[in-house]
């Protein structure tokens, strides 16, 4: 085996040793994270429960069906914010091992976009517990039959939770992934423009996916989903440089090293100025 393999090897199994140790960091901090918030956890369940709580009729409970759920599901919950918690450190922790190999105008775009994707999912999670959950369950609530007792089990209920959350947190990165497609030049926002009315019918079947099968929940995701698209056409728009379209010529996007030297002569050229 030669040198180079040699070194190419050992480069491989210290970028494995990396990676397991940030992965048992992360791991580490989430188990930490949940131990402190262990004694709490069905309080952090019964804050879950509140807007279906707050929809029931006076005297209205959840149910349990199982002899484990009772235990089982507050526990689920709080690992659940554990790791949201604890997130901001994972995602740290992923970020010092990925940005060794990026280009410096990678780096600059990637660290706003993570930071920026993160807080997107955390409002969208809380648009859906703070205004869809309520508004919702008062909906279904309201339709019960007479002399239908409303006793939802703890279990299937942070099951319907949890797809609201991952629902509306996805959502809300569409701004994100709309300026990364931009960016990497795989679509122009001309043509991102062209296909809006597209894009509305597919935010009202995504609707009808992902939520109840109600019409108030389905346009109560499908109308941010519009919107959060043309905010995202919005931001990229402003974002892409138009030197091509003055040209009337395709944009085409610069390759990570002359996007890297034209970085470094921008820093330069300042000192390379007169002095007056």
């Amino acid at each position: 085996m030669s040198d180079a393999e040699d070194a190419l090897q050992d480069s491989f199994i210290s970028h494995l040793i990396e990676l397991r140790d940030r992965l048992l960091r992360s791991i580490i901090a989430v188990v930490v994270v949940f131990l402190g918030l262990f004694h709490w956890a069905r309080q952090i369940y019964e804050l879950l429960a509140k807007p279906l709580l707050a929809a029931l009729p006076k005297g209205g409970q959840m149910i349990a069906t199982e002899v484990t759920t009772p235990f089982l599901v507050p526990v689920k919950v709080t690992l659940m914010v554990a790791f949201l918690v604890s997130l901001p450190y994972v995602l740290y922790q992923i970020w010092a091992f990925v940005a060794p190999g990026l280009y410096k105008h990678e780096k600059r775009l990637a660290l706003p976009l993570v930071v920026a994707s993160v807080a997107l999912f955390f409002l969208g999670m809380s648009f859906a517990y703070f205004l869809v959950m309520p508004i919702v369950f008062h909906f279904i609530v309201s339709f019960a039959p007479e002399g239908v007792a409303v006793m939802t089990d703890i279990g299937k209920y942070l099951n319907f939770v949890l797809t609201l959350f991952l629902a509306f947190g996805t959502t809300f990165e569409v701004p994100i992934i709309v300026i990364v497609l931009v960016k990497m030049g795989f679509v122009s926002v001309q043509k991102l423009r062209e296909v809006r009315p597209y894009v509305i019918v597919g935010c009202f079947v995504v609707g009808a996916i992902f939520t109840p099968p109600d019409m108030l929940s389905q346009t109560m995701l499908a109308v941010p989903l519009w919107l959060l698209y043309e905010l995202g056409v919005l931001v990229a728009s402003l974002i892409t440089r138009p030197r091509a379209a003055e040209a009337g010529e395709e944009y085409q996007p610069m390759t990570g090293e002359e996007m890297d030297r034209e970085l470094d002569r921008l820093e330069k050229e300042p000192q390379d100025l007169p002095k007056s």
